[in-house]
C-alpha cells in the first residue's frame, strides 16, 4: 500500500477509538516508571525470577511507542519502547479492564499507549507488565519503517531524523552519548574553576577566526549583522573586564561547504584563563579528553575506523616543520630556506607558490603531507605568524607564534594560543589582515576597533582554546561523518516530485 492508504486505514481506526468514548489525545499519560528505569532495575532474570517479581506486589504504569504486536488466541504480546529501551506488555482478555481489549484491536505499530499492571517474567524469561489497564495516548497515522531493515537510506535518515532515532538503536545511543559528553565537559570545566557565559550570536563585526560569515539585516536599526564565526573576541573582553576563567559551549556559523567533517552550523567550546599560556592549555586538554574517554566511554583506547586511538596522557608533541619533515619525508633543513620551501610547495602542486608568503606555504605543506596521517592525538606547535593573527609570537623568533592545534583521527580537533595582549601589535596584525582582504581574501579578519580599545585598557597574559564538540563526539563514538553526530544537519533542498512540478 501507498502511505496515503495506510493513513486512511489508521484514520478509520482513530474514529473507532473515539466511538469507544476514549480521549484519544489525552493531556497526560498515566505513568509511575520509565521503561529504562524498570529495565535497569529488574532486567537480570537470575536476580529477579518471576516469583520474586510477583512477591513485590508492585503495580506499575509505563508509557511507550508500540514496536511489535503479536496475537496468540486470547493473549496479546506487545513491545513498548521509550528512551531506547524495550519492555514487553502481556495482555490477557480476561485481565484487561474495558474497553482495553477493544483498544488492542485498533492498535498499530507506532502508536503510543500506557499500560498498568504488576511486573512479571514470561516463561522465556522476558521482563513484562501483566496488563490490567490500557490508556491510549497517540495514534500514528503513518507507518514506521519496515521493522527488520529499518531506515537504511542515509539521505532520508538525515532529513527525517525522528524516524532514524526510532528505527536505529545505535543512532539514538550516539546522541545520548553526545549529551553525556557535553555534560561531562561542563562538569570538568566547572571543576577547573571556569564560569560558563554567553556571548552574542549576531555580531556587527565577525571576528575570532578566518572564515566567510553569514549575513543578515536588522530592520529596526537598519544595519547588517553577522552570525558569529567564533566567540573569541567577546570572551577576551570578559577577561579584560575582570573574569579569571570563562568558557562557552555554543553554535558557530561559517558560510562554507559541506563535507563529512564540516557543517555550516557547528558546536564549539571556547575557553580563556587569565595568567595562563599554551602549556597550561595543553595540560587541561589532555586531562579533559582522556577523562571523557575513560569516564563517559569506559576506556582510554577507543576504535576509530579500522584502528584504535589511545587517549592516554601524554599526547605527542611536534612542531609544524617537524611534522612536514617526518610525514613528507622532507629534509628538515630545507624548511629553513624560503626558496626551498617554495620549490617543495611547487613540487606537490600547491597553488600560487610565487605570491604566497613562506609561512603560508609551510601551512599548505603541513596540510598536504601530515594532517591526515595524524591519527593518534598529536599537538602541532610553532605556526607561522601569517596563520595566527591573534597569537603571541615565539620568544626569539617573531616569524612564528605560540600556538598549537590538536589533531586526532587525521583532523583538527582543537586550536589554542598564548593570546596576543599587546594592543599595538594587535592593531598591526588587523591592518595586515585588512590588506589581505583588499587583495581578494574575503576570509581575512575585519578590523574590530572596540576589541583593540579593550586591549588598550589592559589584557593580562591569557591562554585560550577552542575545541570542536561535533568532531570530538565523532571521534569518541567512532562516527565517520559529522552528520552522524548532529541531530539535524543542513541538507540540500529536495527536488520536487513529478506530481508537484505539474501542480
Amino acid at each position: 500500500m501507498q502511505p496515503n492508504q495506510y493513513r486512511d486505514i489508521r484514520l478509520e481506526k482513530l474514529d473507532k477509538l473515539k466511538a469507544l468514548g476514549l480521549d484519544v489525545w489525552p493531556r497526560k499519560a498515566k505513568r509511575t516508571h520509565g521503561v529504562s528505569q524498570l529495565a535497569e532495575a529488574y532486567a537480570d532474570a537470575e536476580a529477579w525470577p518471576n516469583e520474586k517479581l510477583e512477591s513485590l506486589g508492585m503495580t506499575v504504569s509505563v508509557m511507550g511507542r508500540v514496536l511489535t504486536i503479536r496475537e496468540m488466541g486470547k493473549s496479546v504480546f506487545a513491545h513498548l519502547t521509550e528512551n531506547g529501551e524495550k519492555l514487553q506488555a502481556f495482555f490477557r482478555k480476561d485481565d484487561v479492564a474495558e474497553p482495553g481489549w477493544d483498544v488492542l484491536k485498533l492498535l498499530d505499530m507506532g502508536d503510543f499507549i500506557s499500560v498498568t499492571g504488576p511486573l512479571m517474567r514470561t516463561k522465556t524469561g522476558e521482563l513484562s507488565v501483566r496488563v490490567k489497564e490500557v490508556q491510549f495516548l497517540s495514534k500514528a497515522l503513518l507507518p514506521l519503517p519496515e521493522k527488520w531493515h529499518g531506515l537504511q537510506d542515509k539521505e532520508q535518515r538525515y532529513r527525517q531524523r525522528y524516524l532514524d532515532l526510532i528505527s536505529n538503536g545505535d543512532v539514538l545511543k550516539t546522541f545520548q552519548t553526545r549529551s553525556r559528553i557535553v555534560s561531562g565537559i561542563r562538569r570538568f570545566m566547572e571543576g577547573q574553576g571556569y564560569l560558563e557565559v554567553e556571548t552574542p550570536m549576531m555580531q556587527p563585526i565577525p571576528g575570532g577566526a578566518t572564515a566567510r560569515p553569514f549575513i543578515t539585516h536588522h530592520n529596526a536599526l537598519d544595519m547588517s549583522l553577522y552570525l558569529r564565526i567564533a566567540p573569541e573576541l567577546y570572551l577576551k573582553r570578559l577577561i579584560v573586564g575582570g573574569f579569571e576563567k570563562v568558557f562557552e559551549i555554543n553554535r558557530n556559523f561559517r558560510n562554507e561547504g559541506l563535507s563529512v567533517r564540516h557543517n555550516p552550523e557547528f558546536t564549539m567550546m571556547e575557553f580563556y584563563a587569565a595568567g595562563q599560556d599554551l602549556r597550561d592549555m595543553m595540560a587541561l586538554t589532555e586531562d579533559l579528553i582522556s577523562g571523557l574517554a575513560r569516564d563517559v566511554m569506559g576506556a582510554e583506547t577507543l576504535p576509530w575506523g579500522e584502528q584504535p586511538i589511545s587517549y592516554a596522557k601524554p599526547f605527542r608533541r611536534l612542531t609544524l616543520k617537524d611534522a612536514i619533515a617526518e610525514y613528507g619525508h622532507v629534509d628538515r633543513h630545507l624548511l629553513e630556506d624560503g626558496d626551498s620551501v617554495r620549490a617543495l610547495a611547487k613540487a606537490v602542486h600547491i597553488e600560487d607558490t610565487a605570491t604566497k608568503t613562506v609561512g603560508t606555504l609551510l601551512g599548505d605543506l603541513f596540510e598536504h603531507h601530515a594532517e591526515k596521517q595524524l591519527i593518534q592525538p598529536t599537538f602541532i606547535t610553532d605556526y607561522p605568524i601569517e596563520l595566527s593573527p591573534l597569537t603571541k609570537t615565539l620568544e626569539g623568533d617573531d616569524r612564528f607564534v605560540d600556538r598549537f592545534e590538536l589533531f586526532v583521527g587525521g583532523m583538527e580537533l582543537a586550536n589554542a594560543y598564548s593570546e596576543l595582549n599587546d594592543p599595538v601589535d594587535q592593531m598591526g596584525r588587523f591592518q595586515a589582515q585588512m590588506a589581505e582582504r583588499d587583495a581578494g581574501n574575503d576570509e581575512a579578519m575585519l578590523l574590530d576597533m572596540d576589541f583593540v580599545t579593550s586591549l588598550e585598557h589592559g589584557f593580562p597574559p591569557t591562554g585560550g582554546e577552542g575545541i570542536g564538540i561535533d568532531r570530538l563526539v565523532m571521534l569518541l563514538t567512532n562516527s565517520a561523518s559529522i552528520r552522524d553526530v548532529i541531530l539535524f544537519p543542513l541538507m540540500r533542498p529536495t527536488k520536487p516530485s513529478e506530481s508537484e512540478e505539474k501542480e
